[in-house]
């Protein structure tokens, strides 16, 4: 059995996530999509940021923060929202004043999964 305090007591609003996804064993299946599909999805970020293809971009971190959303990564969907309307407003210079914070919350959340995913 997982030690779910490793989410709980970092920000992961687990009870949400659970009504939004039914149970534990499919909250975990769906935390071990998100890490794999992070492995392309954030380098896909950072080029389309640095390429200024604000609408892949903006597609890009939708579907970001609705997966951080369903996961309880309360934190990271808000500042993923965020790059979503920078981006689909074409606004570059938000998006890239805002781009470490992102960053940093894709890799806090990242390591708390892969934490929670070893026990």
């Amino acid at each position: 059995m997982r030690d779910v305090s490793i989410l709980t007591d970092n920000g992961v609003d687990l009870n949400s996530a659970l009504e939004l996804l039914g149970d534990l064993e499919f909250y975990d299946e769906t935390l071990e999509a998100f890490l794999e599909e992070n492995k392309t999805r954030v380098p896909d970020i950072e080029k389309y940021k640095n390429d200024q293809n604000m609408e892949d971009y903006a597609i890009l971190v939708h579907a970001l923060k609705s997966d951080a959303k369903y996961l309880g990564f309360k934190d990271l969907a808000d500042i993923a929202y965020e790059h979503e309307m920078a981006s689909k407003a074409n606004n570059i210079d938000e998006v890239n004043k805002k781009y470490k914070d992102l960053v940093k919350q894709i890799e806090r959340f990242t390591n708390l999964a892969a934490k929670y995913l070893e026990g």
